[in-house]
C-alpha cells in the first residue's frame, strides 16, 4: 500500500515537472532539433482507448473483393466518396480496429523525453478479415477520414519509429511505372501481392500485428505549404528489411495524385509524453517536444486542407 502511494505521487510529481517543462516560455529551449532518437522503449500503464472510433462491422457487409468490383469503373471522386461511406459504416477488417502502441524517446539537454502513441496495425483497408483491400486514397480523402475517426496521418519521423517498431517488416513489392498504375486494377494486383507475402507471416505475426515495409506512406509534412500555388501530396517510405527506404519524403505529385503504391497509416490524436496525455498537433507544434515525432522542425499546419 506504502508502495502503491509513492508510485502515485511520483507520478503526479513527473507529470508536473512536465507541464511545467512545457509551459515555461523565458528559458531557452533545449537544443532538440537534432535529437537523437533512442529505440528502446518504456512502459506506462495508459488509460487511453486504443481502438477506433467507429461502429460495428455489418455481418452482410461487403468484402474486400466484391468493394474492387464496384468502384473499378468509376472515376476518382465517385471512388473515394464510396470509400469514405464504406468506412464511416464500418466496413473495415475487424483485426484493423485494435490499435498499436509506438514508443519512442529523444535526448534533450534536461534528459529524456517519451512518446507513446497508438497507430492502426496495417494501411487503411475495406472489407473482412479474410478477404480486405487495402485502399490506396488521396490526402483529401485520407484527411477527411482522419478527422471523422479523431486520428491523425503520421510525419516522415512517425514513418520511421513505425517501420523499427513493427513485428512485421515485409520487402516491397514495386509494380513497374506506367499509365495503369493510378488504376482499380492495379491497385487490387498490388493488394494480391501483398496478401501473397503477408500470408506467409501467419502463425507467427497474425492479422493485428504492427506490419510495415509494404507500401509508401501519405504523411504531414511542412512541404504541403511550402508553395502556395502547389497542392501536393507528400509521400515517404517503403523501407526494405535492412531499414532503406525507396521513396525519399517527396511532394512532386499534386494532391489529386494517388497510386498502387500508397498507403493511409491513422494514429490516434491523444497521445503521451511521458506520462502526461496530450493531442499530437500540441506536440508537432511546441518548439521543446517537436523533436518526439517530427524531424522537420514544428509542423504548424499538420494536415491537408479540407
Amino acid at each position: 500500500m506504502v508502495y502503491c502511494k509513492y508510485l502515485h505521487y511520483l507520478n503526479l510529481i513527473r507529470a508536473l515537472c512536465l507541464l511545467i517543462f512545457i509551459s515555461c516560455s523565458n528559458s531557452e529551449p533545449p537544443k532538440i532539433e537534432n535529437p537523437r532518437l533512442i529505440e528502446e522503449f518504456k512502459d506506462f500503464d495508459h488509460s487511453l482507448n486504443r481502438t477506433l472510433n467507429l461502429k460495428n462491422r455489418e455481418p452482410n457487409a461487403l468484402k474486400g473483393s466484391e468493394i474492387v468490383e464496384n468502384i473499378v469503373e468509376l472515376n476518382l471522386e465517385e471512388r473515394e466518396a464510396y470509400i469514405f461511406k464504406q468506412v464511416i459504416q464500418g466496413n473495415i477488417p475487424d483485426f484493423l480496429r485494435a490499435l498499436v502502441r509506438v514508443s519512442s524517446r529523444i535526448l534533450t539537454a534536461e534528459g529524456y523525453i517519451y512518446v507513446t502513441y497508438y497507430a492502426l496495425p496495417d494501411y487503411l483497408a475495406l472489407g473482412s478479415d479474410d478477404d480486405y483491400f487495402l485502399c490506396p486514397l488521396t490526402p483529401l480523402i485520407a484527411q477527411k477520414i482522419a478527422i471523422e475517426l479523431d486520428c491523425f496521418l503520421p510525419t516522415k519521423r512517425m514513418v520511421d519509429q513505425i517501420w523499427k517498431t513493427a513485428k512485421v517488416k515485409m520487402d516491397p513489392q514495386p509494380i513497374p511505372p506506367s499509365n495503369e498504375m493510378t488504376t482499380v486494377a492495379i491497385f487490387q494486383q498490388h493488394n494480391s501481392k501483398v496478401w501473397s507475402q503477408r500470408k506467409t507471416f501467419l502463425g507467427v505475426s497474425n492479422l493485428g500485428n504492427l506490419v510495415s515495409g509494404h507500401k509508401k506512406d501519405v504523411v504531414i509534412s511542412n512541404l504541403i505549404y511550402k508553395n502556395p500555388d502547389k497542392k501536393p501530396v507528400v509521400i515517404y517510405g517503403w523501407h526494405h528489411k535492412n531499414g532503406k527506404i525507396i521513396q525519399p519524403l517527396y511532394a512532386g505529385h499534386h494532391e489529386n495524385y494517388v497510386d498502387y503504391s500508397h498507403g493511409i497509416r491513422l494514429i490516434q490524436n491523444k497521445i503521451y509524453v511521458d506520462d502526461v496525455e496530450m493531442l499530437a498537433p500540441e506536440v508537432l507544434k511546441s518548439k521543446k517536444l517537436k523533436g518526439l515525432l517530427s524531424d522537420e522542425g514544428i509542423l504548424l499546419n499538420p494536415f491537408y486542407p479540407n
